[in-house]
């Protein structure tokens, strides 16, 4: 019973970095209809810089601060130079340009830091171990559950309670309504873009020092988003924390039921959910 709810609280905070890598990923195509492929590779810089940063300063705040915000000017560098010149393209483009990029990204990685996989020490104020009830749980996993509630309660209320947020819900209904009602659409996608890319890019962070930092994790990171994405429902905020939640507990749990298949469940689970529900679970029509 100990180790299920030890599994339980790690999917938790597994599903909570999944939430982050993926809700900008649905902003993006639920406001823009834009199929990002580079998006892993943003959450791959991000794991890299929190390497470098914590490597140069001993310091994972300052991680957590300046890689989101290099990756969140990166991702504004990538549209307003490359993506917003494809917009009208069919997806097929756009997924072979953003493809492209992030291939690119990766193989400068792997030029600046090497092939192979590096560690990121657990911030030493974290590395020790909290008590709950009667069993024992890392500290730092409990610290990335509260981190990323505090940005879910926060997106929530920028998303709700804004007048950007107003606009992202109206932009992802008709982006043509909006631009017809005085809106600068253009800005509006740049926006999105940086968020998303901030947000993705806090996820590496904070998931750099419980996998480690290697060329190759964007592939896994934006196969995860596909479908934590897909099982939420396309362009909803609320769906992206669902999912998240969701994959990461059958992540966790079927690492202890069925290691070599733990995996595998991921995308079973994503059937299953497009079989009852093709729009995803809390996806519109």
């Amino acid at each position: 019973m100990q180790l299920f709810l030890f599994q339980v609280l790690n999917g938790l905070g597994i599903g909570m970095i999944y939430f982050l890598l993926s809700v900008g990923l649905t902003l993006i195509f639920g406001l823009m209809r834009f199929v990002n492929f580079a998006h892993g590779a943003f959450y791959l810089v991000a794991a890299y810089l929190a390497f470098a940063i914590v490597g140069l300063t001993g310091s994972m705040v300052l991680a957590l601060v300046i890689a989101p915000l290099a990756v969140a000017i990166l991702a504004v560098a990538t549209e307003r130079l490359l993506l917003r010149h494809t917009y009208r393209m069919p997806h097929e483009a756009q997924i072979l340009i953003t493809f492209a990029i992030a291939l690119l990204i990766q193989e400068v990685v792997i030029m600046q830091f090497g092939p192979l996989g590096q560690n990121v020490p657990v911030p030493q104020a974290l590395s020790g171990v909290v008590f709950l009830g009667p069993f024992v749980y890392p500290a730092y996993r409990l610290a990335v559950v509260a981190v990323a509630a505090v940005v879910a309660v926060v997106l929530w209320i920028v998303v709700e309670k804004t007048k950007l947020g107003a606009v992202l819900r109206a932009g992802s209904e008709s982006a043509e309504m909006v631009a017809l009602l005085g809106i600068n659409v253009d800005r509006v996608f740049m926006a999105t873009f940086a968020l998303g890319g901030a947000l993705a890019g806090l996820a590496g962070v904070l998931a750099a020092p419980l996998r480690g930092v290697e060329p190759f994790m964007s592939a896994e990171a934006l196969g995860i988003a596909f479908v934590v994405v897909v099982v939420g429902g396309l362009g909803t905020l609320s769906g992206a924390l669902v999912g998240g939640l969701l994959i990461g507990l059958v992540q966790s749990i079927m690492s202890t039921l069925w290691p070599q298949g733990a995996h595998l469940m991921i995308y079973a689970a994503m059937a299953l959910v497009i079989l009852a529900r093709p729009t995803g679970l809390l996806g519109r029509t």
